[in-house]
């Protein structure tokens, strides 16, 4: 029964989240992959877009938060991917290390960096966001098949931890 309100919060984190694709849109679009890097058995950093010209979207933090719910310390990264608007876009991106368990975030290292690009994805284009979470320096970036940085790179020259009541 304790889960049950767990359960519920994460049910509505997925419901305030659309589609990046409006309703009745029929034009083209493009694919962007989110990736993750394994940090520990109980970490991974995820590199994702959490928005779409101010919509809020599913991201593969949130999906692995939703497929590992009840697994204790245990994780498996559920990484995603989408179709958005081949049009000008602005998209936030982010890269964050995200734990297994809320109480591994307060004991361990949490990086977190994120904000804006503008770019304009072609039709039938797949694209990825990358990026790198450390001590001295921090990134999140999209880049198109042939490895182009497109839209700004999001960077942190010195450390990106989050404090204790940002995690």
């Amino acid at each position: 029964m304790r889960r049950l309100p767990l359960l519920a919060i994460l049910l509505l984190l997925g419901a305030c989240t659309t589609a990046p694709v409006p309703e009745g849109y029929k034009g083209p679009v493009a694919r962007i992959n989110d990736t993750s890097t394994p940090r520990s058995g109980t970490s991974v950093d995820f590199f994702y877009i959490a928005e779409v010209n101010g919509r809020r979207i599913q991201n593969s933090a949130i999906s692995t938060r939703q497929a590992n719910y009840g697994r204790g310390f245990a994780m498996t990264p559920s990484v995603i991917g989408r179709d958005i608007p081949a049009e000008p876009s602005t998209v936030k991106i982010v890269g964050r290390t995200e734990h297994a368990a809320p109480i591994l975030a307060l004991m361990n290292k949490v990086y977190e960096v994120s904000g804006e690009t503008q770019f304009t994805p072609e039709a039938n284009q797949v694209y990825t966001v990358k990026g790198v979470l450390k001590d001295d320096y921090s990134a999140v970036w999209i880049e198109n098949a042939a490895g182009a940085v497109m839209g700004q790179k999001i960077e942190i020259k010195g450390s990106s931890t989050l404090d204790f009541f940002n995690k």
